[in-house]
């Protein structure tokens, strides 16, 4: 059984909250972890650069200049990638970056950087996350009492519109639904705070 600190928003300790270590991987999974952050970055990818191939850019089949007699290089048409505003030779096109991991994989990946998380003390639990108003300031007033000057990953049962405004304009601060969160995020950030109603959801993912 692991534990992790289980706080107020004021920043008290009020218990311990603890996880099943079968729902936690502790050993294997790291090759998981590599894959599931490479596919997830991979998707981010938009795809969308694209240059001009010979047959794209526009111009005549005419010659430049004639083939000998000038002195100068022979040049069959404008669009060669040799000359300014003409092809790009083995330029970009747009295509598609994404990787794909079977949800075995994922899975595994998930509980190795979550239980990685557990293992160095980086996971605290609040028994409850508000603000009462879209106000960054409150926000910045909860970071402070729970002693987090750094930034955070916040992991809270349902979209929160107030949570949501109030902590978009800090650095290094993510608010992100339990249903919704990943590998990379859990790595991305140095320390994760969850809910406990959000936790209820993160163990039924690592189940």
């Amino acid at each position: 059984m692991s534990k992790v600190p289980l706080k107020s928003m004021g920043g008290e300790s009020v218990g311990e909250y603890e996880i099943a270590d079968g729902l936690l991987e502790f050993e294997k999974g790291d090759q998981a972890v590599h894959e599931a952050v490479v596919a997830y970055r991979a998707h981010q990818r938009a795809g969308t650069a694209s240059t001009l191939s010979k047959s794209m850019v526009a111009g005549s089949g005419k010659k430049p200049w004639k083939q000998k007699g000038l002195g100068r290089a022979r040049a069959g048409y404008k669009q060669s990638p040799v000359w300014r505003g003409g092809a790009v030779a083995h330029g970009p096109h747009p295509r598609k970056y994404k990787k794909k991991i079977s949800k075995k994989v994922a899975k595994l990946a998930f509980r190795r950087a979550f239980g990685a998380k557990v293992e160095q003390g980086e996971v605290i639990v609040v028994d409850e996350l508000s603000v009462s108003a879209p106000k960054t300031k409150e926000f910045a007033a909860v970071m402070k009492s729970l002693g987090l000057d750094r930034g955070a990953l916040f992991v809270v049962e349902g979209p929160d519109a107030n949570l949501l405004l109030a902590a978009r304009n800090l650095p290094r601060v993510e608010v992100v639904a339990a249903e919704l969160v990943n590998t990379y995020q859990i790595l991305r950030h140095r320390v994760v705070v969850a809910t406990k109603e959000a936790m209820e959801t993160l163990e039924k993912r690592l189940a």
